[in-house]
């Protein structure tokens, strides 16, 4: 289960990330999470869409360098301790996670994760009963 994931470098300049936003809604696709990392001369905007080709297309015709990532999404209760427990699973198998991100809602939370070893780490948290959630699920949060 995993989940195509945009990342666009942008320049550090004001209306960067909102003309993203108008390209994106012009086209009818949708934000369904997103992260921006920056450093002094650029960012990273990372973001889950609901139609990963129209969104590279409609960039990619604007001139926007776009890279395309597999990651997954991890499932869990918005309680104390749930990303504790996960986290847990993935360091004991040896993963080493690049980066994430997560979003929660209700009861809910959805955590975006970027492991060294993508497998290995789907394999891991569903052996160890977590749900992961498959790109189709997330886009209907």
């Amino acid at each position: 289960m995993l989940i195509k994931q945009l990342s666009i470098f942008l320049e550090n300049k004001k209306g960067r990330f909102t003309e993203v936003a108008k390209i994106l809604g012009e086209a009818g696709v949708n934000m369904t999470a997103f992260t921006v990392s920056e450093n002094s001369d650029f960012g990273i905007l990372r973001l889950i869409v609901s139609d990963t080709e129209k969104a590279i297309q409609v960039l990619r015709d604007r001139l926007y360098a776009v890279s395309v990532t597999d990651v997954v999404c991890l499932h869990c209760p918005n309680e104390p301790g749930a990303l504790a427990k996960a986290m847990d699973i993935i360091t004991a198998a040896g993963i080493f996670v690049e980066y994430m991100y997560a979003f929660s809602q209700g009861e809910a939370a959805n955590v975006i994760i970027r492991p060294d070893n993508i497998e290995r780490c789907s394999e891991v948290l569903r052996a160890n009963k977590l749900e992961l959630i498959a790109a189709s699920d997330l886009y209907k949060l």
